[in-house]
């Protein structure tokens, strides 16, 4: 096994919610989630979504339901229009800023041993969203569901990343944070995968994870056995 190329999800793993955006509705009324309390929101969202998404297509708008439904039962606050204002705000790339220290040193790290691209769900805006933020240069295509037409884990987003860089699936590796849509969604196309759980969902399963940007190291992974 040799990897080529290194596909990229972007929520949750290269790029994280600006709270100054998507939880004004509940600062605004004068409540601060704390981050034990986001983490808890964010593991049981990936739970359900991970036994849910046979069931349906729309995977990132129930995630951010579940999410969102979750938070707000624990902050002990029942209103449907504030969970759907929430949901709408998570699902918009704009509001996605916030990067974890040393991402583009990674990026930058990466980018002269492998080929980089994304392979995004989001609203067809994600390429823009990407380079204003300066991560844009690292990647040489984002597939974008908003322009696809199809959402991950459709077997054909995958195809069409993996056209757009001309790159043999089990040459490639993908990296996201939802075992459903994006560990399973990469692997039943033949493409390596590894998750970015930051939160701790799937720390008790034997599955290819990272914590960190800083830990991805394809090699050393696939000669330990922890990948592929």
């Amino acid at each position: 096994m040799n990897v080529e190329t290194i596909f990229f999800d972007v929520g949750n793993t290269l790029l994280f919610p600006d709270h100054d955006k998507t939880l004004v509705p509940l600062w605004n009324l004068g409540v601060r989630p704390t981050e034990a309390q986001l983490f808890a929101a964010e593991r049981i969202a990936r739970q359900e979504i991970d036994w849910m998404v046979s069931q349906t297509r729309k995977v990132d708008q129930q995630y951010w339901e579940t999410y969102y439904g979750y938070l707000l039962r624990e902050l002990s606050i029942s209103d449907v229009s504030l969970r759907l204002q929430l949901v709408s705000l998570a699902r918009t790339s704009s509001n996605w800023s916030r990067m974890r220290s040393g991402t583009q040193e990674v990026l930058s790290s990466l980018g002269r041993k492998y080929r980089l691209a994304v392979i995004s769900n989001s609203d067809g805006h994600m390429a823009e969203r990407l380079a204003g933020l300066g991560l844009g240069r690292y990647f040489e295509h984002v597939i974008d569901s908003g322009n696809v037409g199809h959402e991950k884990p459709a077997p054909e987003i995958f195809q069409a990343a993996l056209v757009a860089m001309s790159v043999a699936a089990d040459r490639a590796l993908y990296v996201g944070d939802i075992y459903s849509i994006d560990y399973l969604g990469a692997r039943q196309m033949g493409m390596n995968a590894v998750l970015m759980d930051i939160a701790g969902v799937y720390a008790a399963r034997n599955l290819p994870r990272i914590e960190r940007l800083q830990d991805l190291d394809p090699q050393l992974l696939s000669d330990s056995g922890n990948m592929f």
